[in-house]
């Protein structure tokens, strides 16, 4: 024991507390050299950085330097819905709070940027000046992830505008974040070695107002890839954005990788593919709806695509117009899948239409007698087999020659 002690005295700490340099949660103090000083100092000592219970606020940027950790009081992602609901916990009423307030009127850069082997951990994200009954006030991205390795845990993102551009790193692992970002919540492109994402879940937990949350649902985008090779997203979900996961090209290229477990709740679009890699989406486990919006429709594949999606064991629920608006050329399908409440303004819409591509319907059921499937002109190649549906399975077929199907 006494060698231990002597060993650790020898050490010294294995963090460096920001009040140490000058540092003042009292929501006043503009704490940004403070901290900064404090990073560059843990950089030099290969420490961290430990900020404890309080109100710090920021009107500059932050930079975590390569192998330092930033960490406050949270030991899991915390939930402060006393804005939306007065008798429950506000944002400052306790723990690790960042009051951001830089950068108001622009979305260039980042409030704070993490580097090789960086994390932010234990930390409450809130942009106080965002009013919650207004269109929102545009802000750089909360966190932006560089380098190899970055790292955010147990982080909640209240209110940015914002959240995290997880973009142009290596590795990334984003863990354990919940909150309500108002037009982006996570931005993933330039990824070449695998990003994972895990136990995400965005919910209007600082503000549920009319203006703001149509708003939201018109312009909010809750998860967006683009190039990304080989991207792991486990257990994430998003309520109220107009597209919940949006899978995009960029200069770079398109995405690639397996999502278990995902969910999106009354998003106008639960899953917009733009454009995705040929090797595939693979998009097992999820829960979808949508009712909101000029046309609720959980999954639109725009004629631009060319790429791969699999759905694998998904429900689908509304009341929206359809379950799926396919277009492009490449190739979509449907497994073991359970559809429900399409058609909800009764207009005679097909749970699923193609306009084009190839798509697979298998092994899934229908659970009204409803128009099911439509497979119109520009479609190359359809396998509708192994459905079940209340009575006869109802389809609409332009071209025969390119469907194959085991139903009457």
């Amino acid at each position: 024991m006494f060698y231990a002690l002597s060993l650790l005295t020898v050490l010294g700490p294995a963090t460096l507390d920001v009040a140490s340099f000058g540092a003042k949660g009292d929501g006043r103090t503009d704490n940004t050299k403070a901290f900064q000083a404090a990073l560059d100092a843990a950089a030099k000592q290969n420490v961290a950085v430990f900020a404890g219970s309080g109100n710090y606020r920021f009107a500059g940027t932050l930079n975590v330097p390569k192998g330092v950790t930033l960490k406050g009081s949270w030991e899991s992602v915390p939930s402060h819905n006393g804005i939306r609901n007065p008798d429950l916990p506000k944002p400052t009423d306790g723990g690790t709070t960042f009051l951001i307030e830089g950068g108001e009127g622009t979305e260039a850069g980042a409030f704070l940027t993490l580097n090789t082997n960086s994390t932010v951990k234990g930390v409450v994200f809130y942009y106080p000046k965002q009013d919650p009954k207004a269109i929102p006030k545009p802000y750089p991205w909360a966190i932006a992830m560089r380098g190899k390795n970055p790292a955010v845990l147990d982080v909640e993102l209240l209110n940015p505008y914002n959240g995290i551009d997880a973009s142009a790193n290596e590795r990334h692992l984003i863990r354990n974040v919940s909150g309500q970002p108002l037009r982006r919540g996570i931005f993933v492109d330039a990824i070449y070695d695998i990003g994972r994402i895990e136990n995400v879940h965005f919910n209007p937990w600082w503000s549920v107002s009319d203006k703001l949350l149509d708003w939201q649902r018109t312009y909010g985008e809750a998860f967006i890839f683009s190039r990304t090779d080989w991207q792991y997203v486990l257990n994430t979900f998003a309520f109220g954005y107009g597209v919940g996961y949006r899978f995009m090209e960029s200069k770079d290229g398109a995405c690639n990788g397996n999502f278990l477990g995902i969910g999106a709740d009354d998003c106008n679009v639960a899953v917009k593919v733009e454009q995705a890699a040929p090797f595939g989406l693979l998009i097992t486990n999820g829960e979808f709806t949508s009712f909101h919006g000029a046309s609720p429709t959980q999954v639109v594949v725009s004629p631009a695509n060319t790429g791969v999606v699999r759905f694998s064991n998904c429900a689908f629920w509304g009341p929206c117009d359809r379950i799926a608006d396919i277009a492009g050329t490449g190739t979509v399908g449907f497994g073991d899948c359970t559809f429900v409440q399409w058609d909800g303004r009764n207009k005679g819409l097909a749970a699923i239409r193609a306009t084009g591509g190839s798509i697979l319907v298998r092994g899934c059921e229908f659970r009204e007698d409803k128009e099911h499937v439509a497979i119109e002109a520009g479609v190359k190649r359809a396998i509708l087999t192994d459905n079940l549906s209340p009575k006869k399975l109802r389809m609409k077929i332009a071209d025969p020659s390119v469907v194959k199907t085991d139903a009457p």
